[in-house]
């Protein structure tokens, strides 16, 4: 355990000129690795793990500020959380790179995505959150949590109410804000319409054919008038718009994806096929291979200018 932390720490370790521009710390950060079951039925039992995470303070910054937690994708910490930590230092908050996958031994989950539950980053972003409010720097009322497909999930399903009760910060507090990239949204979960008054805020690719845009517009349209939650969409985008690695469109043969499935919640936390009826795994036959990952430059100009504008009013920065 104590090999992977270090592994973790060299992997979040920064470049030796930022530490000219700001203050840089690697945090452990106590989790549990749950199955989804697990977490759905708010048991507690599960295994123990040591995760870690980057902090970067802006060095010209003064008293608390505020502090955006980012939660990467099933490939791991990609350049784009690097390009988004940069955006938020340069407005004077406070990033937290939060690494998943390190200290459970895991470098991706895109070819094996039952290695790792859905919801075991949502219960690693609550316990990220508890380190961040008690930081003598940080806001504890303005931490914003900001995901990337399957973080991106885990980010849009922090706010649920049922979630925050069974597995949230122990001080009852709430991010002050959500913000999802190419989330998955095709699981509908029991209470899934109770969600957080703070703001919620999707950015997703129109062309998006890993997991795509169409079950988080009607998640949105089922959430209309009960969440302050808004849906950008970016024509032409697909997958990971917004990594500058993949100027190049990928097709990722060996990744799984749940683009043909539509799964829901049943009692005893048991997340089944809705069409079937049976309990879902990565075997089910809507479970397919191939999709694209590609860059897209107006997409990603368009969101970070989005995102930018929501944190500066959202912070009054």
């Amino acid at each position: 355990m104590k090999t992977r932390l270090l592994f973790a720490m060299l992997l979040l370790a920064p470049l030796a000129c930022a530490a000219q521009f700001f203050r840089v710390e690697v945090h452990p950060v106590r989790s549990l690795t749950m199955t989804d079951e697990e977490f759905l039925t708010g048991r507690k039992d599960a295994a123990p793990v040591l995760l870690a995470g980057q902090l970067r303070i802006p060095a010209a910054a003064t008293g608390r500020v505020p502090a955006v937690l980012l939660l990467h994708g099933s490939g791991g910490i990609g350049v784009n959380l690097q390009d988004w930590k940069q955006e938020f230092n340069a407005l004077g908050a406070a990033s937290f790179v939060l690494d998943s996958f390190t200290g459970r031994g895991l470098v991706s989950t895109s070819a094996d995505q039952a290695s790792l539950g859905r919801l075991a980053m949502t219960y690693d972003a609550y316990r990220a959150f508890e380190v961040l409010e008690r930081h003598a720097r940080i806001d504890p009322q303005r931490i914003v949590v900001m995901g990337f497909s399957r973080g991106g999930q885990a980010a849009l399903y922090a706010a649920m109410k049922r979630f925050q009760r069974m597995h949230g910060p122990a001080s009852g507090r709430d991010f002050a804000a959500y913000i999802a990239l190419y989330p998955n949204c095709a699981t509908t979960f029991i209470d899934d319409e109770e969600l957080s008054q703070s703001p919620i805020r999707i950015h997703h690719g129109a062309a998006d054919n890993y997991v795509p845009v169409a079950p988080c517009r009607a998640y949105v349209a089922r959430l209309k008038g009960k969440a302050n939650v808004v849906l950008a969409e970016y024509p032409g985008a697909h997958h990971v718009f917004d990594g500058r690695s993949f100027k190049t469109p990928v097709i990722a043969a060996k990744s799984q994806t749940t683009r043909a499935c539509v799964l829901q919640e049943t009692l005893g936390g048991v997340i089944v096929n809705a069409k079937s009826g049976q309990r879902f795994t990565y075997a089910d036959p809507c479970v397919e291979l191939g999709p694209t990952i590609a860059y897209d430059e107006h997409a990603h100009a368009a969101a970070v200018k989005s995102v930018r504008e929501f944190i500066r009013g959202a912070f009054h920065m």
